[in-house]
């Protein structure tokens, strides 16, 4: 399991690394899905970005982090334009020690409700697992799906369904709220 992981995280730098800058839209702006040049190993912190949000609160999480990634259909393994996320993410979480996290797993509506349960179980649990793999401790991450329950986005379309396989990670406790 760790070899299949290393090699996902090679292969999403190597990928990465050839790919060009994206640029952000207004769908994608705050979201997290956004490339950057920092590389996973190394992130950098923004925080000037939104001067009025105070350090180590949920809104210095959601507008200088990201919150939230994104998964392909019925797939719950980190994609390679995540990892940049995660990667940030990592580092917030070792700068705010005290801050603990929910993450959420959704999906979309296709689907049992059963099976999507379980697939944003997988979800949820992919996005801790590569935060721990980046250092930080599994005791500050606890994991709930909501499978198709909560939808960001409403419709029956590919753009909605989209936005909908996610896994998002709310601030729980110790920040600066």
């Amino acid at each position: 399991m760790r070899f299949r992981f290393l090699s996902l995280c090679a292969a999403a730098v190597f990928i990465s690394a050839c790919a060009t800058e994206p640029e952000e839209s207004s769908a994608t702006a705050g979201t997290g899905v956004a490339g950057s040049s920092s590389t996973p190993a190394a992130p950098t912190l923004n925080v000037t970005e939104a001067p009025s949000v105070t350090p180590g609160s949920s809104q210095d999480w959601v507008a200088n982090v990201g919150d939230r990634i994104f998964f392909d259909f019925d797939r719950s393994d980190i994609r390679p334009d995540s990892i940049d996320t995660l990667a940030k993410q990592a580092a917030w979480l070792k700068a705010f020690p005290n801050v603990t996290l929910v993450l959420e797993g959704h999906a979309d509506e296709r689907g049992t409700r059963e099976y999507n349960l379980a697939l944003g179980d997988r979800r949820a649990n992919s996005m801790k697992e590569f935060l721990v793999s980046l250092g930080v401790s599994p005791n500050r991450l606890d994991t709930i799906s909501y499978g198709k329950e909560r939808p960001a986005v409403l419709g029956s379309n590919d753009e909605a369904w989209a936005q909908n396989r996610r896994s998002v990670g709310i601030v729980k406790s110790g920040g600066a709220s």
